[in-house]
């Protein structure tokens, strides 16, 4: 059984694709690892909330649903999901995580995990798994604008926000809204088979994500720590040449090992990782509003080596630089 749990501000999108990926699955479930039996057991799902009473989505909607949450009866063989909702700011998060709502819901998710329930969330939702302690010493992404406010809140979180899904034991997270789509291709792939979730992948034309790099913006990023920002100002200043940990900090005014410090707990990264993000950016920024060859992109970011630059990319943004530009200009009028 897969139960998705929502709460008042629940986006649409996230619930109607997790509902729709367990639905289709069912149906193509027949002749793809799974028998067809065996997956209607499995892949049975309902919708809840906490007392049972509709929810207000995010787009102000009613949403109706099943029943209230209960836990009689579910165990290793179910899957308790959580969609998102849209919060905007770490304020927002942390009045909603302040809220008797969030208590509760930590405590019924504590329940669960006991129960050996497999857990998973998205976007927001990822939050709550953290608040509940059901994150502490495993790896875990979250919604890309909120990683900052992540790594702060949750230390004991082995925080990897540019990845789209990861999966630790017992428990799976996703980043932002429509990353769970992607979830829910995991979950499925963990309760029936990697097939049957490729297929369901297929029918809805559902591309593999690995990373949310590609849709990650630095402002987002940026914090208010001065020595953080003082490395940003040196590193955007300095994008085309090589900087090495000790001139960072310098230009900083701090030691190395404080600077490490300093960008881990604002951002949840190494500035080295920091210095890569930036020059990765600008080179995201050209590509889109130029037309400069990947090479020139390239030497003005710093990198000597295409090849070098290439891998990088890749690695930060989710994309190639030139499947970079073509997203791009699928936006773009005309």
């Amino acid at each position: 059984m897969i139960t998705h749990l929502v709460f008042d501000g629940v986006t649409e999108s996230s619930l109607g694709i997790g509902v729709d990926i367990v639905a289709s699955a069912a149906q193509l479930a027949g002749g793809h690892g799974v028998a067809a039996p065996h997956a209607a057991r499995l892949l049975r799902q309902r919708v809840v909330s906490l007392d049972g009473r509709p929810v207000r989505s995010g787009a102000g909607r009613s949403i109706a649903v099943d029943g209230a949450l209960q836990l009689r009866g579910m165990g290793a063989a179910d899957v308790l999901v959580v969609p998102g909702w849209f919060a905007a700011t770490e304020a927002s998060m942390q009045l909603w995580l302040a809220g008797d709502e969030c208590r509760r819901a930590a405590a019924w998710l504590a329940r669960a995990a006991a129960r050996q329930v497999m857990l998973a969330a998205s976007c927001s939702a990822t939050f709550l798994l953290a608040e509940a302690g059901l994150l502490d010493g495993q790896r875990a992404t979250t919604t890309w604008w909120l990683g900052a406010a992540f790594a702060r809140r949750f230390p004991a979180v082995t925080l990897e926000a540019e990845r789209m899904v990861v999966q630790a034991p017992g428990v799976l997270t996703a980043g932002a809204a429509f990353a769970h789509a992607d979830l829910m291709l995991a979950v499925i792939a963990r309760m029936a088979s990697a097939t049957l979730a490729q297929r369901v992948a297929r029918y809805l034309l559902l591309d593999s994500r690995p990373s949310q790099s590609r849709y990650m913006a630095m402002e987002h990023l940026r914090v208010c720590d001065p020595a953080v920002q003082k490395a940003e100002q040196f590193i955007l200043g300095n994008l085309q040449r090589q900087i090495a940990l000790p001139e960072l900090a310098r230009a900083a005014a701090v030691s190395p090992r404080t600077l490490a410090r300093r960008v881990h707990a604002a951002l949840g990264m190494t500035p080295g990782a920091l210095v890569q993000r930036l020059r990765v950016a600008h080179a995201a920024h050209l590509l889109e509003t130029s037309n400069a060859s990947v090479e020139e992109v390239a030497a003005r970011v710093g990198y000597a080596d295409p090849a070098a630059f290439r891998r990088v990319f890749r690695r930060y943004a989710g994309d190639s630089p030139r499947g970079k530009r073509s997203h791009s200009a699928c936006w773009q009028p005309g």
